[in-house]
């Protein structure tokens, strides 16, 4: 298999860390999240939305999408339930790490740390980092009365959660008020098969 992939990019990392977790042996091509001139050609034919990450499967076919990637990969696993409701659980924290979570912590963090341009955009980061903090704040309740986000075991939400939050303070996030955030962060970084956003 072959990963489009970005090295900082917590879309990307979810992915490798399945792979890895997995043991699915892999390739990595790199792209930049800054300069975005060689994606056609790099990624032209194989995702109409020209973004990593991509997975190309050993008969050449591709797959988009971080949390698509996922749900393939995970499938027959521990990491995603057989039963309808519990993968339905799932679904829903995988919905809402694209729609709420993504748009917000990852954007802040991507115009904050790597294209250092979010002076360009005050009242964009602003809002956004308004309704990341509501995210989170969402999060740390669900934790309070849960230990993982779908259900009594770890899986692929929680691994879609964890990419961006646990780089959020990138972003200026301030997660230490979020005691049941912090704890599952914790959990999450000390089970067996953790690999860091850099590795």
């Amino acid at each position: 298999m072959r990963l489009y992939n970005s090295a900082v990019s917590g879309n990307c990392y979810k992915v490798r860390w399945l792979l890895s977790l997995l043991g699915h042996e892999f390739e990595t091509v790199e792209l930049s999240v800054v300069d975005r001139s060689d994606r056609e050609q790099k990624l032209g034919g194989k995702t109409p939305f020209l973004r990593v990450p991509v997975l190309e499967l050993d008969d050449g076919s591709c797959l988009p999408e971080s949390n698509a990637i996922l749900c393939w990969l995970a499938e027959g696993s521990e990491y995603l339930p057989s039963d309808r409701t519990a993968r339905a659980r799932v679904m829903q924290w995988l919905f809402f790490e694209q729609n709420l979570h993504e748009p917000n912590i990852a954007v802040v963090r991507f115009w904050v740390a790597y294209a250092k341009n979010a002076d360009e955009y005050p009242q964009p980061v602003e809002i956004r980092t308004a309704a990341g903090n509501a995210v989170l704040q969402t999060m740390d309740r669900h934790l309070g009365e849960n230990r993982w986000f779908a259900g009594g075991n770890f899986t692929i939400a929680d691994i879609a959660l964890y990419a961006y939050t646990h780089v959020a303070d990138e972003g200026g996030f301030d997660l230490k008020p979020l005691a049941n955030l912090q704890r599952w962060l914790a959990d999450v970084s000390d089970r067996p098969g953790h690999i860091t956003i850099d590795a």
